[in-house]
């Protein structure tokens, strides 16, 4: 029998002690469905805060597996609030997979990935914030998920960063005002610290931006360009400051370079 509201509104008021003695299975089934409900109470103070506290914690990894699936399988589903909290799950999972190697099988990454970047730069419902529904943040969720991605398959860090690029040039009926921007360039500074990319890697994804850019006239500025300016500016200053835990990536100078390369276009009259 599931759990009422109100148990899980105490495990939420007590700082989400684990339940001991009930099993991992009805846990991770209970919190799933809580990940689509409309209500943000329940899907993120409660359901989120919790599954990220436990699976940090090892508390669940007998259904890893079963959670990363199910939110995987939800990247195709037609509410807002569910496709967007799946990357969520995601990197949990995928940052306790890199923390315990060998708590999901090795093939469960590569499983997932395919969803979730035809997901990713394709959603057009980028609101970090519905007055209603709570935060959606499809851009700075999927952002958090693609380094996750980088830790768990290092070989996809090239695709990592163009998918990244085709998220902020990605058409858009929104502009980023929930720091959205500053989420995806801090996802972009985390592909760029895992170790082994060339120096033409970790500025070849430009050229998707570049391209995107081609052709651009006079008059107003549409939101995916609006997107893709303020990113690469918040991008220049992650690669110039670093980031507190982690440094500044190996080929960070070079990456900025290009980046304000970039930047001349809309802003003629830098140096």
């Amino acid at each position: 029998m599931p759990m009422d509201h109100s148990t899980w509104s105490s495990i939420a008021a007590e700082d989400f002690p684990f339940p001991e003695g009930v099993p991992a299975s009805r846990l991770g089934d209970e919190l799933s469905a809580m990940f689509v409900h409309p209500g943000p109470r329940v899907r993120d103070d409660q359901a989120y805060t919790a599954a990220a506290r436990w699976i940090a914690e090892g508390r669940l990894d007998e259904v890893l597996e079963d959670l990363g699936d199910t939110a995987a399988d939800r990247f195709t589903h037609p509410e807002i609030q569910a496709r967007t909290f799946a990357p969520l799950v995601l990197r949990c999972v995928l940052a306790r997979a890199v923390a315990a190697p060998g708590a999901v099988p090795g093939a469960a990454a590569e499983r997932w990935y395919v969803p979730f970047a035809a997901w990713y730069p394709a959603e057009r419902d980028t609101r970090g914030w519905d007055d209603s529904l709570g935060w959606l943040h499809a851009v700075a969720h999927g952002a958090d998920a693609a380094a996750a991605f980088a830790q768990a398959l290092p070989g996809r860090r090239a695709e990592l960063l163009e998918l990244c690029a085709r998220r902020m040039t990605a058409a858009a009926d929104h502009r980023y005002v929930q720091l959205e921007d500053a989420r995806l360039a801090r996802a972009i500074c985390r592909i760029l610290l895992v170790p082994g990319l060339s120096a033409e890697q970790a500025t070849g994804w430009l050229s998707v931006v570049a391209e995107a850019l081609e052709g651009g006239g006079p008059g107003p500025v549409p939101p995916w360009a609006f997107n893709t300016f303020a990113t690469l500016q918040s991008l220049h200053l992650h690669l110039t400051r670093g980031l507190a835990e982690e440094g500044v990536p190996a080929h960070a100078g070079a990456v900025a370079a290009n980046v304000a390369a970039v930047l001349q276009l809309p802003y003629h009259w830098l140096a």
